[in-house]
């Protein structure tokens, strides 16, 4: 499409309230917001494959995913990791294998042309090692080709250079329990018994098993995995059974009441995996409530079954509110105050896995999900605090103390590296990025522009302090941080325009001129990637080569995301790059539907970047919301 012609005082305003009554008409009666956090088909192939294990298929409408996977495979006759990128290979052969669980026959013409796909990009042999790893789980590959993990490492103490503790949160509670599952090496016998033999390019019998060279240092890696495979040959496993019942005590600690572990569901499906291991029953309390968590990131229509990797809805509540008010709502609204005072009642007041590292601090932040007392996130706290300032709740004094203790967590949180990371405090020892284990290179939870910049504007929106130096650290690190071209990475959102959005909004509130040629040269990278449409876009690929920084098809999201990092940036500076910031308020008007919705097919939100990515399926409706209503406050001379 093209540029649209300007949109008049009258158009934003109906635009702004056909998106606010779209909102409201979505709100759960609890006072909450929540939509679906999509991503690609192999979260759901491993829950098919959990309940195949377990013996639990019949009792979930898992013939449903058969139409799920058909309906998301692509013309290629692969499965993606986003939508267009081409199909992904371990994507696709876990598709394969869940559609061969649920007993598509091999010669379906579906599976045919998987399976030609699969073949071409090089088969079972060049997957990841968690696809193999689940494979392996049912005599689909052979556990010779996974890296060992032996138990011990569950004992290794918090002093020691390397424990569990300084994994991610996410890899943390996914590896834990597969400390037992890798000792145990099952291979699980599954009513649909199926093998997987046509698709190694070179031929079963021919296979290698073993995990491949790099050529450099990390091949270290693999001499050791030899070592750790002979000790289990010869059962000589130091502290292996003291280890094994570490890791149980540790799953178990860490159960929910509503059965989750982690709030995300490979930390999930491994726990289940764990306890399948160690012999427990399927109706045992603990097992129950853990398919039951599972069942409730689940998604059934009519003739589909799909399950989430997460779930939002303190995330998507937060933003909302946020949007809602800054779009005009007043602060004593009711749907915000039932928002607000639903938010309050989900503060975590536990210690959780982060006071392992972070001595000093108490608890008081916010998590992602409904329930994940262990794993509240720094970023979710930032916005949650941000959304509750704005609003005005009967019980304010509460309120005011809920964000004093939310404040000095997230100053607890702060990292030797000036930033702030999401869960966790000096988690960035990048060697775990190089063991064959962690080919997904996710190993750590670093500082990250960011998280650091969310924190940064919640202190000057909300107008609160902490430590002078400390906040002179972070602003050096937001400056440090800044690419040559101006932009910044986006850890958790793609990307560069994610990440030049956030420290935009952040610099402008804190001293803006001293960080005034920082800030210009942010909004002169904005500007100079928009679109013709008067859109912003840009491709996940741009994690994986980034000459395609800020390049993409225009989606409603990243063009809002500009939109408020070009705002914030000509508020504080005085020069508003106001042709840019109308082209792109047109393309939102011009791209919303006549119900105040807007749609994207893009993945726009990162999980793991060049590995796993995520459509927030409210990321399209309340950043736009933000953007029309700062820039109708702008044009009001507010």
């Amino acid at each position: 499409m093209q540029t649209q012609d300007r949109v008049t005082v009258n158009q934003v305003a109906d635009a702004i309230t056909a998106s606010q009554n779209y909102l409201l008409s979505i709100q759960n009666p609890a006072g909450y917001w929540w939509a679906e956090l999509e991503s690609n088909v192999t979260i759901t192939a491993e829950v098919v494959l959990l309940h195949k294990i377990w013996g639990t298929d019949q009792a979930r409408p898992l013939h449903k995913v058969e139409a799920y996977l058909r309906q998301q495979q692509r013309q290629h006759g692969g499965w993606e990791l986003f939508y267009g990128d081409g199909g992904d290979l371990s994507t696709s052969v876990e598709a394969y294998m869940a559609l061969r669980l649920l007993g598509v026959s091999a010669n379906d013409p579906t599976m045919l042309q998987a399976r030609a796909f699969i073949l071409k990009q090089g088969g079972i042999s060049k997957t990841r090692i968690f696809t193999k790893l689940h494979l392996a789980l049912i005599g689909c590959y052979n556990w010779r080709g996974i890296p060992s993990l032996p138990p011990w490492v569950m004992l290794l103490p918090t002093f020691f250079p390397f424990n569990i503790y300084e994994m991610s949160s996410w890899a943390r509670s996914s590896t834990v329990p597969l400390l037992i599952v890798c000792d145990s090496k099952p291979i699980f016998l599954t009513a649909q018994t199926i093998n997987l033999d046509e698709l190694y390019v070179e031929g079963i019998d021919r296979v290698q098993w073993e995990l491949p060279q790099s050529g450099d240092w990390t091949d270290l890696f693999l001499t050791l995995d030899k070592g750790f495979k002979l000790a289990e040959s010869l059962n000589l496993v130091p502290f292996r059974e003291e280890g094994i019942k570490a890791a149980e005590k540790w799953i178990l600690e860490r159960q929910e009441v509503t059965g989750d572990w982690g709030g995300i569901i490979p930390a999930m499906l491994n726990s289940m995996l764990a306890l399948r291991c160690l012999g427990y029953d399927s109706s045992d309390p603990i097992v129950e409530r853990g398919l039951q968590a599972i069942d409730n990131f689940a998604i059934e229509t009519e003739d589909t079954y799909r399950v989430q990797a997460c779930i939002s809805p303190i995330w998507d509540t937060a933003w909302v509110i946020r949007a809602l008010v800054d779009s005009g709502f007043a602060p004593d609204h009711p749907a915000v105050v039932q928002a607000g005072e639903w938010l309050l009642q989900k503060q975590i007041l536990s210690y959780g896995d982060w006071a392992v590292k972070n001595r000093q601090g108490k608890p008081g932040a916010w998590a992602f999900e409904f329930d994940n007392n262990f794993y509240p996130d720094v970023d979710d706290s930032a916005v949650v605090v941000m959304a509750l300032h704005q609003v005005k709740l009967p019980n304010e004094k509460l309120k005011q103390n809920a964000i004093a203790r939310a404040l000095n967590w997230i100053a607890s949180m702060q990292c030797k590296g000036d930033g702030w990371a999401a869960f966790d405090i000096d988690n960035d020892q990048d060697w775990l990025n190089s063991i064959p284990y962690g080919d997904l290179k996710a190993m750590i939870d670093p500082n990250t522009a960011d998280v650091t910049a969310r924190v940064v504007e919640m202190l000057g929106a909300c107008n609160l302090s902490i430590d002078a130096h400390n906040l002179d650290r972070a602003i050096a690190y937001l400056l440090r941080e800044q690419e040559t071209e101006g932009c910044w990475f986006g850890r958790w959102g793609v990307n560069y325009i994610y990440g030049t959005s956030g420290v935009l909004s952040a610099l402008a509130l804190i001293t803006p001129q001293k960080h005034r040629t920082a800030i210009e040269r942010g909004t002169a990278w904005l500007v100079g990637c928009q679109n013709s449409d008067g859109g912003w876009g840009e491709t996940c690929h741009s994690y994986n080569n980034p000459s395609l920084k800020g390049q993409g098809s225009s989606t409603a999201s990243q063009t809002a995301w500009a939109l408020i990092g070009l705002l914030a940036a000509g508020e504080a500076t005085g020069k508003l790059a106001l042709d840019a910031i109308e082209r792109g308020i047109s393309y939102l008007f011009a791209t919303q539907q006549p119900d105040g919705t807007w749609y994207e097919a893009d993945f726009t939100g990162t999980g793991f970047p060049g590995h796993f990515y995520i459509k927030y399926h409210l990321y399209q409706q309340y950043f736009p919301l933000i953007a029309l209503g700062r820039y109708q406050a702008v044009i009001k001379g507010k």
